[in-house]
């Protein structure tokens, strides 16, 4: 039986963004590295899409992963506050780690924060700076990935490379791309693809720092 999301199931959800992206079937098997066969019965509803298959499409497809959980009917909770879509992508986030069976820590948005506050002394030394300059394209090249995440780390080491931006802003932003770069972080950067989700939960948080400044 097909789970559902307000009435669409995720099989459904998949053929309208890849008609909206004219990606065929092939296509996405090669951009997401999971077999034409699997995608294919997960389209027609004929088998469950694990957490990494859904993280694989959200990276491809450029969708938040939390639609894609919802849509696979995986169990999410829903908080009704200013951070609504932050924290129910962290609830993504558990979900996916839970089921994965190679992280068993609990996942916690106030660890990533932590650790933002900590980098974000770091980027104001020389040596965060250079770390920083010396280590994202390499880290970029590294994860091979495209989509919202990696677009957002690109604009932002943008805007940190030319100094756009008061020091405030600069350290928030440096602290998001050491986050990045340093493979060390709340969920290593090793347990691939999972040691990325909190990567971009990092990435979320110091968007919406900086749209409230």
């Amino acid at each position: 039986m097909a789970e559902k999301r307000n009435g669409t199931t995720l099989g459904l959800l998949l053929r309208e963004l890849l008609k909206e992206r004219s990606l065929s079937m092939r296509k996405f098997s090669e951009l997401t590295g999971i077999d034409t066969a699997t995608i294919s019965r997960i389209i027609n509803d004929k088998r469950k899409a694990t957490p990494q298959h859904l993280e694989n499409f959200s990276t491809c497809l450029g969708v938040p992963l939390i639609n894609l959980f919802e849509a696979a009917g995986y169990p999410i909770k829903q908080r009704q506050d200013k951070s609504h879509d932050i924290h129910t992508s962290v609830d993504a986030i558990q979900a996916f780690l839970e089921s994965s069976n190679v992280y068993d820590k609990q996942f916690s948005m106030a660890d990533v924060e932590e650790k933002l506050e900590n980098y974000g002394l770091y980027a104001q030394t020389e040596e965060g700076k250079n770390t920083i300059l010396e280590g994202f394209d390499k880290k970029i090249q590294n994860v091979g990935s495209i989509g919202p995440f990696i677009s957002k780390l690109k604009e932002l080491y943008e805007k940190f490379t030319l100094g756009k931006g008061t020091l405030f802003e600069l350290t928030l932003i440096g602290s998001t791309l050491l986050y990045f770069i340093i493979p060390v972080d709340v969920i290593p950067d090793y347990l691939f693809p999972i040691g990325y989700l909190d990567d971009a939960i990092a990435v979320q948080l110091t968007t919406n720092a900086l749209l409230k400044k």
